[in-house]
């Protein structure tokens, strides 16, 4: 079995066009056509993790965060990005990493996870995307249902139910041959644009005789940032914050001023959710739980809401479990290991 194989499926579950434009997730050491022999699920790649895969037999390192972020010009191993990547690659081990595209999805996300731990119900995207697009494709009536029928099993039409289109004649409309001619109106994902056209200017060029893709403002309920929820019974500030670090398995939390009411409703980010605030606060959660709050940014709370910084590391730890349980419950004939590592480059003196 290939690497290619497993990243095609890591790649269905959080496609990596979803990813933000700072981010660099995907295979960032290594080939894809390499034959695996194991995988080792992370948090961060560094050179102890290295060692381990290469200790446990495993060519493919699965990490939430990339090693990678921005360009290097010299491999001379002066710092640990260089030293772990030199590693990987005299070792032949691969890494990949599933980054913002693993935390923008709304099933099996890592944001997903903590609403999971925490028991939440209800729960939505807290600031969906706009990742749709529209397809306005001109074809000769009688071609509309070979190209549709295409269109959807490339994935075109599910985005809010599956197989939708609409098909519409105008009056006296004709090609150059004299053919009557209909509109095709079908919506996409903005993941899918290069299978659309690639389908459109190659294997149906025939049928098609114009097309127009354009953006569309409607939100994709299933990909976004953040997510609010809704616990099954309130509690006080303090019940929930002993509930908060026991569920996410954390000694510290850095929080804002007590509020004078329960707690019911919850917004959470896994890892730097700060922007997200607003959206927190519009929505109406009693709590916003995320990471790397600095000192300034915790007077935004303003008395609206309760701010609580778990720390970075401990608001995403669980991703491990997330891909792994999938990996396992996909693939039999190779094994998948989490590390044995605590990469937390943070630590705590009590």
């Amino acid at each position: 079995m290939l690497i290619k194989e497993v990243i095609q499926y890591l790649e269905s579950i959080a496609p990596p066009q979803y990813q933000e434009s700072y981010d660099n997730a995907g295979l960032i050491v290594g080939n894809a056509n390499w034959e695996i022999t194991g995988a080792l699920v992370c948090l961060d790649s560094t050179e102890d993790i290295v060692e381990e895969a290469i200790d446990k037999g495993c060519n493919l390192i699965i990490a939430h965060h990339p090693i990678v972020f921005k360009g290097l010009k010299r491999f001379n191993g002066k710092n640990y990005i260089e030293r772990t990547v030199i590693k990987a690659i005299k070792a032949d081990v691969a890494i990949y990493a599933i980054h913002t595209n693993l935390d923008n999805m709304y099933d099996n996300g890592v944001n997903a996870m903590i609403a999971k731990r925490l028991g939440l119900k209800k729960t939505r995207l807290l600031a969906p995307k706009s990742l749709l697009k529209k397809l306005y494709a001109f074809i000769p009536v009688k071609s509309i249902d070979k190209v549709r029928n295409s269109l959807f099993e490339a994935g075109a039409g599910h985005a809010i139910a599956k197989n939708v289109s609409y098909t519409g004649i105008g009056a006296g409309t004709k090609n150059v041959t004299g053919e009557a001619v209909a509109k095709l109106e079908v919506s996409f994902t903005v993941d899918l644009q290069y299978k659309i056209t690639s389908l459109l200017e190659n294997t149906l060029s025939k049928s098609i005789i114009s097309y127009d893709i354009v953006a569309i403002e409607n939100s994709l309920a299933t990909v976004g940032s953040g997510m609010i929820g809704k616990l099954p019974t309130a509690m006080t500030n303090l019940q929930f914050l002993s509930f908060l670090k026991e569920k996410m398995n954390t000694t510290c939390i850095k929080h804002t001023a007590f509020l004078d009411k329960e707690i019911k409703k919850v917004a959470v980010c896994g890892g730097s959710g700060g922007f997200l605030l607003p959206y927190a606060i519009r929505q109406g959660a009693d709590i916003f739980i995320t990471a790397d709050y600095k000192y300034h940014e915790f007077f935004d709370a303003d008395g609206q809401i309760i701010i609580a910084d778990i720390g970075h590391y401990e608001s995403e730890q669980f991703t491990n479990e997330l891909l792994y349980g999938l990996l396992k419950q996909k693939f039999r004939n190779f094994a998948t290991q989490i590390t044995e590592h605590n990469t937390n480059p943070v630590q705590y003196f009590f």
